[in-house]
């Protein structure tokens, strides 16, 4: 197992919409569960393939005692947003978090690693992390989601931050205290 890098925004992987999984095998499980040790390794809720490089429909995800990962997934939501009750934030823009509003239900399917089909329902946190990692897999960041004085804020900080020194301080921060692959990039 390796921890993957993750690619911040700016990174063009993140705006480009993945691509279906068609080939499942050894090197998909590998991937998978490096996206996973990842994902823990970072304290995250969810993690897409094109946050570690990878433009692939994958993402995995651990949520109150809830972990998995799906594989080309199709979301289905109610019409109703839920109030969005605490700050979402994203691995790919770190430092900040913004109240974004999302569809109360989901109901989403897909595969697993092995091509067996996945069927859930979520509401709550874990439907908000579905709509979070189904919209990367689309080309699209929590901050695209912003309205009003959030969204100028979130691009103001956005412009204003210097992501590669804070790319470079977790890096370093890792080197001394994780053994791990963490740097030296995604395997496609």
């Amino acid at each position: 197992m390796a921890i993957l890098s993750i690619r911040i925004i700016g990174d063009p992987v993140l705006r480009t919409v993945a691509e279906e999984v068609t080939t499942f095998g050894p090197e998909l499980a590998k991937l998978i569960e490096d996206m996973h040790q990842t994902m823990v390794d970072v304290r995250g809720a969810g993690l897409a393939a094109p946050q570690v490089g990878v433009n692939k429909q994958i993402f995995t995800y651990s949520v109150n005692g809830q972990e998995g990962h799906i594989i080309n997934p199709i979301l289905v939501a109610s019409d109703d947003l839920a109030t969005a009750q605490e700050a979402e934030g994203c691995l790919s823009v770190p430092g900040l978090g913004f109240k974004v509003e999302r569809h109360r239900w989901v109901r989403i399917t897909g595969v697993d690693k092995n091509g067996h089909p996945i069927d859930m329902e979520a509401t709550g946190v874990l439907a908000k992390c579905f709509q979070h990692e189904t919209d990367h897999l689309m080309g699209k960041l929590y901050v695209d989601r912003l309205e009003g004085e959030d969204r100028k804020e979130a691009l103001r900080a956005i412009r204003t931050a210097n992501y590669h020194d804070v790319t470079a301080q977790t890096v370093a921060k890792r080197a001394r205290t994780v053994g791990s692959a963490f740097g030296a990039g995604a395997a496609q």
